[in-house]
């Protein structure tokens, strides 16, 4: 058999194609990457997914291990080679059960394989059970040791023994196995342990056919007692219901006062509740009212957490008279008037300084000239000139000085200067306190509109009325209808029950015979339904006692059968030591047999194992449980694996492996995972050299985390 390709949906795979070829198929990849994962998917795919695997506390179960990431179903595909034809198997997912359903066809026609079916496609490919592929065609790191299997040890001895893998040894034993098995395989299987249960049956049945009989007598009997008492009891029922009937009619009139007096009480509550509201319309108001109190508070609550109005700023005595805005220019006018009157008392020092200088020039003339009368009239003159200017400037300053005296009288305490700057500070605050004015009015407003409103509607649904009068009469109007609706019920139930009581009202015949009896109906009733559920049982009991000892049969019968049973259970006892004997004897010559199959196999595993160790091990041997002993070249003696290290150890299984696959599985596929991990550079040259010889038989696929493979 030889696999073209794999394509996978299972665990981390999804919908991947792996590619193979024949001979030796080397894939290298990292950890995680999945190999395991495909080793697992193809013995799936060969041999099915066992869904009744459990987890447990150390492993997982094979469908929770590698059920689809994706969370798609889990399905596969397999193309391959066999019996000289292409072929392709699929196993899918359908419904609960995974990989449930299987297709085996030829690959171009799609003709169906009949002769492959889900359960045996696997060994049918292959040749071998599951567990036999496992163990010789299935290695990875994790369990290269071959452990012993009932499949695998019987293909070894009859291969081994025989030449061949008829099994006949094993056939025959199995023969005997089940001749003696069929007579007897333990204390409650086979044909002796029936014939002596059929024994057993036989004396019981004596026996109980004699206490059916005795317990046939007793019923009888007890069925005679029970039909006295239930006369009785019937007699003692008829005084009760005659005296019962007597009370009846009592009820029946007392029934008639309550209806009537139920019919009153609902006229009454009709009455009541004529004109008023109905009740969902109260309770909706009451609904609404609740709402608009909710409201109410609300706003009130927002009312009072308002910012109260700012307080006015003050304001100077010099901006009473005047807006902010107003008393801003008429200061920047002032200042400018100021500066304009104090430029023209300078220009008035400047024009003494003129005078005096012209004044000056005279003089010196005068002077220069040297006439007295001259000098005298210009000094008059000069004289006479500055006391005028004198008199002019004087009186102008002094008009000067009491008109800035006037602007300054309107603003004590600061100068001109500062005029401006006072007057912007004012309009700037009258400018803030107008704004936070006006949008505390405009909240306090607002609020105050939806409080207006609100009010208005409660006082449209209370009429006027104040909340705690409201609520009285919404609640009174719902207790109103509530009285007429239980007034209704009581009347319906009153009148139902007059109805009632007249209708069970039936004349009851006075009763014949004397009654003796103290007991209550209910007592009476109960002690007849005991009485007849009594005599169902013993007419049951009868019927069945009756049915029983006819299934029986006769006691005449029941002894014949007896003998024969006895007679046949002494030659049954006979043959089953005849194949004993005969089963010992075999399994004497099949453990003889057995002793000799471990060389065959010892033979190729110890020349497999000297190539990988070149040559260091010369001697192995096998056990009859796959266990192997081996001995260096210069060893004395043969040691069990355990004292070799790990690497010699997978090195020792890996050829133990190739030996049982070459007698096992000749033709099927070889799959390695990661088996060669712990092999140093040399015995990894010489196992490559080996899986390469190997492919030249069969197909080999391996699967490393290591690139040496793939370089060797």
């Amino acid at each position: 058999m030889k696999i073209y390709s794999m394509t996978a949906t299972f665990g981390k795979l999804e919908n991947q194609t792996l590619e193979l070829k024949p001979g030796l198929n080397i894939i290298h990849a990292p950890n995680e990457w999945g190999k395991s994962t495909w080793c697992m998917f193809l013995a799936t795919m060969l041999y099915g997914l066992d869904t009744r695997e459990k987890t447990t506390k150390t492993s997982l179960a094979v469908k929770e291990h590698y059920a689809p990431w994706s969370g798609s179903p889990m399905s596969g595909r397999v193309d391959l080679r066999w019996n000289e034809k292409d072929i392709t198997i699929e196993r899918w997912t359908k419904g609960r059960t995974m990989l449930g359903e299987f297709r085996a066809y030829e690959t171009k026609s799609g003709l169906e394989i009949p002769e492959l079916t889900a359960a045996n496609c696997g060994e049918t490919l292959l040749g071998v059970e599951k567990s036999v592929f496992l163990r010789a065609g299935f290695l990875r790191l994790s369990d290269l040791p071959v452990t012993a299997d009932d499949a695998l040890r019987r293909r070894l001895n009859a291969l081994v023994t025989t030449g061949d893998e008829s099994d006949a040894g094993d056939e025959l034993g199995q023969k005997l196995k089940e001749l003696k098995n069929k007579c007897r395989s333990n204390r409650s299987n086979g044909l002796i342990p029936q014939a002596e249960e059929q024994k057993k049956d036989l004396e019981n049945k004596l026996l109980e056919l004699q206490t059916l009989r005795l317990q046939l007598q007793r019923q009888q009997q007890r069925q005679e007692e029970i039909r006295r008492e239930a006369d009785a009891l019937r007699n003692h029922l008829q005084h009760l219901h005659y005296a019962a009937a007597k009370e009846n009619m009592q009820r029946v009139e007392d029934a008639h006062v309550s209806a009537e007096a139920a019919a009153e009480n609902l006229a009454k509550w009709e009455d009541a509740c004529a004109g008023q509201i109905c009740r969902d319309e109260a309770v909706a108001q009451l609904h609404k009212h609740s709402a608009l109190q909710q409201t109410l508070s609300s706003l009130l609550q927002e009312q009072a957490a308002l910012p109260p109005e700012p307080m006015p700023p003050h304001v100077p005595a010099q901006y009473h008279h005047a807006s902010p805005e107003q008393a801003l220019a008429d200061a920047q006018r002032d200042a400018e008037d100021c500066e304009q009157l104090e430029a023209s008392r300078k220009k008035h020092f400047l024009f003494w300084l003129i005078y005096g200088g012209i004044a000056a020039l005279m003089l010196v003339v005068a002077l220069l000239v040297q006439s007295s009368g001259l000098w005298i009239g210009v000094g008059t003159g000069v004289v006479l000139g500055g006391l005028g200017v004198f008199a002019v400037t004087h009186f102008r300053n002094a008009r000067i000085q009491r008109e800035i005296q006037a602007i300054s009288s309107r603003y004590p305490g600061i100068g001109p200067r500062q005029w401006t700057e006072y007057a912007s500070f004012h309009a700037e605050t009258q400018r803030q306190y107008r704004e936070t004015l006006k949008i505390t009015q405009e909240l306090r407003s607002k609020v105050q509109s939806r409080l207006a409103d609100t009010q208005n509607q409660m006082d449209n649904l209370t009429g006027g009325l104040d909340s705690q009068a409201f609520l009285l009469q919404c609640n009174q109007i719902i207790a109103a209808h509530d009285a007429l609706t239980d007034a209704r019920r009581s009347h319906q139930s009153a009148a139902a029950h007059a109805d009632a009581v007249r209708a069970m009202l039936k004349p009851v015949p006075k009763p014949d015979l004397p009654d003796e009896l103290t007991l209550s109906e209910p007592e009476t009733q109960k002690a007849l339904t005991d009485l007849e559920l009594e005599t169902k049982q013993i007419h049951q009991r009868l019927g069945q006692f009756q049915g029983r000892m006819d299934a029986l049969g006769s006691q005449e019968a029941l002894e014949r059968e007896l003998s024969a049973v006895n007679a046949r259970l002494e030659k049954l006892n006979q043959t089953y030591n005849a194949l004993e004997l005969a089963l010992q004897t075999l399994q004497s010559a099949t453990a003889e047999l057995q002793r000799r199959f471990a060389p065959r196999i010892a033979e190729a595993a110890r020349e497999l194992f000297g190539r990988l160790t070149d040559g260091r091990y010369d001697r192995l041997n096998l056990t009859q449980e796959l266990t192997v002993n081996t001995a260096a070249s210069e060893e004395v003696a043969i040691r069990s694996a355990i004292w070799r290290s790990d690497g010699t150890i997978d090195q020792l299984y890996l050829a133990l492996r190739l030996a049982v696959s070459r007698e096992l599985t000749p033709e099927a596929p070889l799959i390695l995972d990661d088996v060669l991990v712990r092999f140093d550079d040399t015995r990894h040259a010489a196992a490559m050299e080996i899986l390469r010889q190997e492919a030249e038989r069969k197909q080999i696929i391996l699967f490393t985390c290591q690139s040496r493979e793939r370089n060797t």
